[in-house]
């Protein structure tokens, strides 16, 4: 994927209910790929922001604190270089997109799913941090598995 070099990437991280996974990953793309991917995250149907997604990214210093759940049809008619399904329903369901961006597929566990089983917040927090780390380590793979930006970002 290539653009000049004042032009990110415009990259939508794409879930089910845009709550959990698909919010972490935008907020790991903006701490970590700031200069270049403008990062954006939705859902095939808003869930609101899961609060233990929010806790755990904040131990990460990767905040999405003031990020908002929302539907695709609610971020207007961006033109995406690249779209990321982060779970198995989203990649079902993908619309279509104007610009013939590429499209691909990472699906990741469902913390809150996970969680349900959870003897305790601890315990149910844990999955939130497992997965949480994995998207981070995804996200950090993106510059090399898509030839922009660093070559290794930290």
């Amino acid at each position: 994927m290539n653009k000049t070099d004042n032009q990110r990437l415009k990259v939508l991280f794409l879930c089910t209910g845009n709550s959990c996974r698909s919010q972490m990953a935008e907020g790991w793309a903006r701490h970590l790929l700031a200069d270049y991917v403008d990062p954006y995250s939705a859902g095939i149907r808003s869930h609101g922001l899961d609060p233990m997604a929010v806790r755990v990214m904040h131990e990460s210093n990767a905040r999405i604190d003031g990020q908002q759940s929302k539907k695709l049809d609610q971020i207007g008619q961006t033109e995406f270089d690249l779209v990321i399904t982060v779970c198995s329903n989203a990649e079902k369901s993908c619309p279509g997109f104007s610009g013939a961006p590429q499209v691909l597929h990472q699906s990741f566990d469902d913390p809150p799913k996970l969680a349900e089983g959870a003897a305790n917040e601890q315990e149910a927090l844990e999955h939130y941090r497992r997965v949480r780390d994995q998207i981070r380590r995804f996200v950090e793979t993106l510059p090399d598995r898509l030839n922009f930006g660093p070559s290794n970002v930290s």
